[in-house]
């Protein structure tokens, strides 16, 4: 890494047990936290994660003031579960509706901004399967105990499931392959960063409201490169959840989520002004499958569409005031 990186992985990266509940509330004072949890089809494992941020920290620390479950248009019974479990449920069509919905986690993480409350929100989702509360108090540690922090990402070993082994690590295929090399061409600054993709991150409601959100998967790089350029470095953190497990995509899957980056990381760069692009990128995506002696073909479009930041919604405006 680069020294500017090193000093800043020194000073900005922590444990998850650096940030006991208790210590949190404490320092927490008037500041609201809303904890979201986008889902879809969720109903196996959301149930779980509600009920544990609801006995941990609403009930017993009293750190987290709203706890929302952000619908995607589940078709099983995540809805039921998640409200059973003591959950807000919100879908996404009930959130701004002069938008017609978007297929994508980044439309309901937008979207997100619009139904909640608090100063600082914390993304959690909700395919966890061994989650902890400390997932959240980590998140919260660095944003409550210093106001020159903006946004915090997890870091974790990515356990990866193949039949019946499972490898310690090995999980995150994308960020790997696509997003860390990305990072450290295009912006060498977020090369610290070891988990740049996580689904677990918490930032302030005034750094959120101001940026762009792609739909699809490519909203976790677009957040990080976004948040660079309008806070800088050291207005980022990262804090140590040590493992996370859930389940593993089959790789047609993976390959578009890596088309989805992909295309979030041209439009920064020349938003920027770094490359000029005579057309944009095609957003269809051609892959193979063995089928007997010759090969399926399948094309398919993946999401390249963007909302506008908050701060340009007059609803979303006229009800902050």
């Amino acid at each position: 890494m680069r020294e500017e990186t090193q000093q800043w992985f020194r000073r900005r990266t922590s444990q998850a047990a650096d940030w006991s509940p208790s210590r949190l509330v404490d320092v927490k004072g008037a500041t609201r936290v809303s904890v979201v949890l986008p889902a879809l089809n969720e109903e196996a494992t959301v149930g779980a994660i509600v009920t544990t941020i609801r006995r941990r920290l609403v009930e017993r620390h009293g750190l987290v003031d709203e706890l929302i479950v952000m619908d995607s248009g589940s078709t099983d019974g995540t809805c039921a579960v998640a409200a059973e479990a003591g959950a807000k449920v919100v879908r996404r069509e009930e959130v701004l509706p002069e938008f017609t919905p978007l297929p994508g986690k980044g439309e309901v993480l937008w979207r997100s901004l619009a139904a909640t409350t608090g100063d600082v929100i914390v993304f959690v989702d909700s395919d966890l399967r061994d989650f902890t509360a400390n997932f959240v108090s980590g998140l919260l540690g660095p944003l409550l105990t210093d106001p020159a922090v903006q946004l915090v990402k997890a870091t974790y070993d990515r356990p990866l499931a193949h039949g019946e082994t499972v490898v310690p690590a090995g999980g995150g295929r994308v960020t790997e392959l696509v997003a860390r090399p990305l990072l450290n061409m295009h912006w060498p600054e977020l090369a610290g960063f070891i988990q740049p993709l996580s689904g677990e991150y918490a930032a302030r409601r005034s750094l959120l409201e101001r940026l762009p959100f792609p739909t699809g998967y490519g909203v976790e790089i677009g957040i990080l490169v976004d948040s660079l350029r309008l806070v800088g470095l050291d207005a980022l953190a990262q804090v140590d959840l040590s493992h996370r497990k859930h389940r593993n995509q089959d790789i047609s899957k993976l390959g578009r989520m890596a088309s989805e980056i992909m295309h979030v990381a041209l439009s920064r760069l020349e938003r920027e002004g770094r490359i000029k692009l005579d057309a944009p990128p095609d957003t269809l995506l051609t892959q193979f499958e063995r089928s007997g002696r010759g090969y399926v073909e399948h094309t398919g479009a993946f999401a390249s569409v963007e909302r506008p930041a908050m701060t340009e919604i007059p609803e979303y405006t006229q009800r902050q005031r």
